[in-house]
């Protein structure tokens, strides 16, 4: 499988038989009037047949970015058909106070070229509920948010890689160049221990290295 970043939690996963594009931003004017740096480059990416959105923020829930007519599963949940077969909406809260600050966040989790993928969205509980690791059973890819403010940070998240035991885990939502409004990997990737960074914005799961215990996989920031 593919796995490409486009920024903030934007990903696209290709396999031999289809594409998922998960948690694009579109216009992000909204961002600059609120005098915050958001400088990712403009996604523009077709031939995706699951579009996955996570919540309904702007930074997140931009479907006009993706060209053509893909199947969409839009901040809800349940188990839920698509054209790659089940895919299992976890409800979640985007903040530690049920939801009562930030709204909604939906965790999907989903089958792709012989793998177990998760993808937090912009998770913001102290920890997960017994109920929604146990959905989480036997992931081999984590994407996983880890600076902090809006969402988990770095402690946090790395509870939680060690509690799921991935195989590879990508962290996301966090400070680069481009953005300027959440914490930097840093103590995630301290926490986390084995760590492989990838020279460009895209990396091949056959490529990385094998080794005992979660990989944190990190592409370089678009």
């Amino acid at each position: 499988m593919q796995v490409e970043w486009f920024g903030q939690s934007a990903f696209a996963l290709t396999g031999a038989e289809a594409k998922v594009f998960i948690d694009p931003f579109g216009d992000t004017s909204r961002a600059r009037e609120r005098g915050l740096r958001f400088e990712y480059p403009a996604i523009e990416v077709d031939g995706v047949d699951l579009l996955l959105i996570t919540h309904e923020h702007f930074d997140h829930n931009g479907a006009e970015a993706i060209a053509g007519e893909p199947a969409v599963l839009r901040a809800t949940a349940g188990k839920l058909a698509s054209p790659i077969g089940e895919v299992v909406a976890i409800a979640s809260e985007h903040d530690p106070a049920a939801g009562t600050e930030r709204g909604p966040n939906t965790i999907f989790a989903f089958d792709l070229d012989g793998l177990r993928v998760a993808h937090f969205g912009d998770f913001g509980q102290r920890e997960l509920r017994p109920e929604q690791a146990a959905l989480l059973e036997g992931l081999d890819l984590l994407f996983l948010p880890v600076g902090g403010g809006p969402t988990i940070g770095g402690a946090d998240a790395a509870a939680i890689v060690a509690a799921l035991e991935p195989r590879w885990v990508v962290p996301m939502h966090y400070r680069t160049p481009r953005v300027d409004f959440l914490e930097l990997e840093d103590e995630f990737v301290a926490l986390v221990g084995r760590v492989e960074r990838v020279p460009g914005g895209r990396f091949e799961t056959d490529d990385l290295p094998e080794g005992d215990g979660p990989l944190a996989v990190i592409p370089a920031a678009p």
